[in-house]
């Protein structure tokens, strides 16, 4: 696949991922943890607000990896 177009499909598969993952965060957060305390809530989100770091570096490594030249 072509570097450029690998990028452009790795940018566009990255946004519509973390606009989706944010998403379901929430909806998961929001149903699951409606009794609970503050502080349970806060780490939930906390954790679902770092881990979404994990793909989202496969998706940018899968961007990179086309680019350079292969000798």
């Amino acid at each position: 696949m072509v570097p450029s177009f690998r990028k452009f499909v790795g940018m566009v598969l990255l946004v519509v991922f973390v606009i989706v993952y944010a998403l379901v965060a929430m909806v998961i957060g929001d149903m699951t943890l409606q009794q609970s305390s503050t502080l349970v809530r806060f780490t939930y989100y906390a954790i679902a607000g770092l881990i979404w770091v994990i793909p989202a570096g496969a998706i940018i490594w899968w961007m990179e990896r086309g680019g350079k030249n292969r000798s």
